[in-house]
């Protein structure tokens, strides 16, 4: 199995098959727009400037899952993220990361990259997951991991 058989849903409640971004570095982030990370989307919008040309694309996937932290509706988040951090990259339907209810495609990230939690689940917003051209999860990146610590695993997988 690779990410591109997953699918997204867009803030407008339409599925988006991940297929789209095959051959793509991709990297995938549950997001939040009242919590203490939240300029992280700056330093995300940052690396999609720089890296976007050479095949990276950057995913947001709000949450509401830790501290309350992302209380509107998708559409809110995503003009959040345009309005304040001048993002231009997808920004999808707000999800569930953690517990039953969780959303298939982290339940995918989590299983592929456990992290250091010893059951894989998603501390806290702002975990980001870098997947490789070939749809196979790489790496991933804790919370308090600057989205800058990321570049030289970006720049291996662009190759």
């Amino acid at each position: 199995m690779t990410i591109y058989e997953m699918k997204a849903v867009n803030p407008a409640g339409q599925e988006v098959s991940l297929e789209q971004y095959k051959g793509k570095v991709i990297l995938i982030a549950n997001t939040a727009s009242k919590c203490g990370l939240t300029p992280q989307y700056g330093e995300l919008q940052k690396l999609y400037d720089q890296y976007q040309a050479q095949g990276l694309e950057i995913l947001g996937f709000p949450c509401n899952q830790f501290g309350a932290q992302e209380p509107g509706t998708s559409e809110e988040a995503a003009s959040f993220c345009q309005i304040n951090y001048g993002v231009t990259f997808p920004v999808f339907a707000k999800v569930v990361v953690n517990g039953e209810a969780a959303d298939p495609l982290f339940r995918y990230l989590k299983k592929e990259q456990p992290g250091d939690s010893p059951d894989g689940e998603i501390v806290w917003n702002f975990t980001k997951f870098l997947v490789d051209r070939n749809g196979k999860v790489a790496a991933r990146f804790e919370p308090k991991e600057a989205p800058e610590v990321m570049k030289e695993a970006i720049e291996s997988l662009l190759g």
